[in-house]
């Protein structure tokens, strides 16, 4: 079943305030020093409106990234009173806290994709066909 578009259109609104409005919070007023910089990339609101994904980009390694998630979630009660006040709502969905892995995952692919050019660049000096693909053609 299709869902109408101005569900979608006001789940996406919602979704976006989420994200200025804990971006805001985690800036200038959330004082736990297991807080290292960090962002929120995006917030995934489920279709019922109940709960929240929002998924946080944090500058460090694996350490960082866990100190800063368990901060946010012990956080979580004082985050959603504040959005209750802010937003004006009656709800505000429950908010589970996620490392964005985006990042790490862009920089993993350009490095394959790298690795690959660098040895088809050594094969074609090294006088070596190139590999065959994988097309399939019609008999």
């Amino acid at each position: 079943m299709v869902e109408p578009r101005a569900r979608k259109y006001h789940r996406d609104r919602v979704a976006e305030t989420l994200r200025e409005e804990i971006s805001g919070m985690i800036v200038g007023e959330l004082a736990d020093p297991r807080i290292s910089f960090a962002y929120v990339s995006e917030v995934v609101l489920n279709p019922g409106g109940k709960s929240a994904r929002v998924y946080i980009a944090v500058d460090g390694g694996e350490v960082e990234e866990e100190k800063t998630r368990e901060a946010l979630t012990a956080a979580r009660g004082y985050i959603r009173h504040e959005l209750l006040e802010r937003m004006g709502v009656r709800h505000v969905p429950e908010l589970s806290f996620q490392i964005d892995k985006s990042k790490h995952l862009k920089l993993r692919i350009d490095e394959l994709l790298g690795r690959t050019k660098k040895t088809q660049k050594a094969d074609s000096k090294n006088g070596l066909p190139k590999p065959m693909t994988t097309a399939k053609s019609k008999e």
